[in-house]
């Protein structure tokens, strides 16, 4: 699965909500992307196993964000998502007001795409208001410069 990140048949991203992740050279150590506002370098491959990415922008991001996947028996599997990183300055206004938020609703709307593709009851989980505001927010934003 974590072969398809950024991939056209990506099946973890939920790119029909949220940017969609990009990296030019594909995934591998050493390639930079990322989605929105967010950049990284790939810093660690292992398609069945893990991704991480090391925090390039926004400033004040230092640290680390990373997928796994772990057999836990043949016919189950546990995806565990780490953000391992401290902010600073700008940073830190940016996680605590907006970026937490839709960050975590990003991972759930992932984590929903990934469990759908095994599942026959479609998953889907609802943004909370904080979300839908800032989602609005952006959206015209971008529609007034866009």
């Amino acid at each position: 699965m974590i072969k398809t990140l950024s991939t056209e048949e990506d099946r973890i991203w939920p790119t029909e909500k949220w940017p969609a992740m990009k990296f030019r050279e594909g995934l591998k150590i050493g390639a930079k992307g990322g989605h929105g506002p967010i950049r990284y370098l790939v810093e660690t491959y292992h398609p069945s196993e893990v991704i991480q990415f090391r925090f390039l922008k926004p400033n004040g991001f230092n640290g680390i964000h990373k997928f796994e996947l772990r057999d836990l028996t043949y016919k189950k599997t546990e995806i565990k998502h780490t953000i391992d990183m401290n902010t600073v300055g700008e940073g830190t206004l940016s996680w605590i007001l907006g970026i937490r938020s839709l960050h975590n609703a990003l991972i759930e709307d992932a984590f929903d795409k990934l469990e759908n593709n095994f599942s026959e009851n479609k998953k889907t989980t609802t943004w909370n208001f904080w979300v839908r505001f800032l989602r609005k927010q952006i959206e015209k934003k971008y529609n007034q410069t866009g």
